[in-house]
């Protein structure tokens, strides 16, 4: 049986490539009140900007591609009966110019974030020499500055290493500002995959597949080649300005 809840909080979680963004959808999935959806706009993504990923084709035949359809499922879908919560996995890449905004006002928005030189460093390692909309940095400043628009406070914002290094006191913080009472389930989980994994699972997904939990933090030494210096001094402001509002 499904039903609509007033009562539903969904949560959508932007976030850039290369993060603890798999982890975060495991730690929401192992609660008992919830649900989850893995990367909903990225079929609509593949089949417009006409990217190579791995497993294109297979994302796209799985997934909606038509932006509006997913985005109304993401609003207003009836959910099964004791789901309290509706947790969203987004890439903020995949919120492209001609996409509507005003579906995400109906939703709890919450940003993800990473230090940008570990970020550009683990995404050059499997793919192409990034651009700053491939890492999602445009799009989580414009989702911070629609919220602070509509709602006068900065959206909830948890950065990745705060999280893998006290990551029961973060999820508490991020419990308490979407609504929702912390659960200490969210801390662990069973090994393996998940049907709610997307298709691109198996290609992408095989350290998480191994995790039970989040193990801490671990300093990266790798640098960021030097073409690539203008990039990381872009990125690196817009993640200052975001980084001084997360939750702490």
């Amino acid at each position: 049986m499904s039903s609509v809840s007033s009562d539903l909080v969904r949560i959508a979680m932007w976030s850039g490539p290369r993060n603890i963004s798999t982890a975060m959808m495991r730690a929401w999935e192992n609660r008992s009140d919830s649900t989850v959806v893995d990367e909903p706009l990225y079929a609509h993504y593949l089949s417009v900007t006409g990217k190579k990923h791995p497993m294109t084709q297979e994302v796209i035949a799985a997934g909606e591609t038509d932006w509006e359809k997913a985005v109304e499922w993401l609003t207003v879908s009836a959910l099964d009966e004791g789901v309290g919560i509706f947790y969203q996995k987004h890439m903020a890449h995949h919120l492209l110019p001609e996409m509507g905004r005003g579906w995400m006002d109906r939703l709890t928005n919450c940003l993800l974030i990473r230090d940008p030189q570990e970020m550009i460093t683990s995404y050059i390692v499997k793919n192409d020499i990034p651009e700053m909309e491939d890492l999602g940095i445009p799009q989580l400043v414009e989702v911070y500055d629609r919220v602070v628009e509509r709602t006068g406070a900065p959206p909830p914002i948890i950065d990745s290493r705060d999280v893998l290094e006290n990551p029961e006191r973060v999820l508490g913080l991020l419990c308490e500002a979407v609504g929702v009472p912390f659960t200490d389930s969210m801390l662990a989980w069973p090994v393996g995959r998940r049907d709610s994994d997307g298709v691109w699972g198996p290609h992408w997904y095989d350290r998480v597949e191994q995790s039970t939990g989040f193990h801490g933090y671990r300093p990266k030494g790798d640098r960021v080649p030097d073409q690539l210096a203008g990039l990381l001094e872009e990125c690196q402001a817009c993640y200052d300005r975001l980084y001084s509002d997360r939750l702490v």
